[in-house]
């Protein structure tokens, strides 16, 4: 794919929604440079570079080098799905949906920074989940790892906002991708998830992933510390 576009950084790209941005982003031109802990076959092939570093560990030495150059976009996919009762929830439960989920994204956008402000108009985008408003059981833990995550954003697109970088917030409910699949793997289940949305089915990979393209782009070079529900308005909405 021709490097046309916008330069932007995609942590954790090899599944889920962060291959599906990856693969809607090339088909428009964006130089898309794609991050994982275990590159996949098809990201290799959808992707202009590919990086291998772990968010998490905190060792993002590799990605070093973007940063010296402008970085459009840079896109925090990595999360979690813990679902217990909060009786059976432990300490390291709750910190290991903080380090994947909030200080994950925090290191990243840390070494990625000075590239973002070598860019004219970049753009971060983060995700949340539709637990931090709709308040579900079993979620604590990943509800206050993800409410993390927003406030963080805000917070940070207030303080970029002055140099051009905007932040923004997708927040989806359950998503049929390889992170959800235990809950998503009967039919059983498919037509129970389908059932609780307003809009009748679960959401994919490309539902999320067209809102965080949305965000990227120049259409929404206006929008900026705004949390957008991407649930098929399970957050907000009760039919009669």
């Amino acid at each position: 794919m021709a490097e046309t576009g916008k330069r932007i950084v995609v942590i954790g790209a090899s599944g889920g929604i962060g291959m599906a941005l990856c693969r809607r982003l090339s088909d428009k031109g964006d130089h898309v440079i794609g991050v994982s802990r275990e590159p996949s076959d098809e990201l290799q092939q959808v992707a202009a570079k590919v990086i291998r570093a772990d968010a998490v560990s905190g060792d993002l030495s590799p990605l070093e080098p973007l940063a010296k150059e402008p970085v459009d976009g840079l896109v925090y996919c990595p999360g979690t799905i813990t679902l217990k009762p909060f009786r059976a929830l432990k300490i390291e439960d709750f910190q290991r949906d903080l380090d994947i989920n909030l200080l994950g994204a925090v290191r990243t956008v840390q070494a990625l920074l000075p590239g973002l402000r070598k860019s004219n108009e970049a753009a971060v985008v983060l995700f949340s989940t539709v637990a931090t408003r709709a308040g579900m059981n079993y979620h604590s833990s990943i509800a206050a790892a993800k409410a993390a995550v927003e406030g963080f954003a805000v917070s940070l697109a207030a303080e970029l906002s002055g140099q051009g970088i905007r932040v923004n917030v997708v927040a989806p409910s359950l998503t049929d991708t390889p992170l959800a699949e235990r809950l998503l793997d009967t039919d059983t289940k498919k037509e129970a998830s389908a059932k609780r949305h307003p809009l009748g089915r679960t959401g994919s990979a490309e539902d999320i992933a067209g809102a965080a393209e949305f965000l990227l782009s120049d259409t929404a070079t206006w929008i900026t510390g705004q949390v957008i529900s991407v649930d098929g308005g399970l957050s907000t909405l009760r039919p009669m």
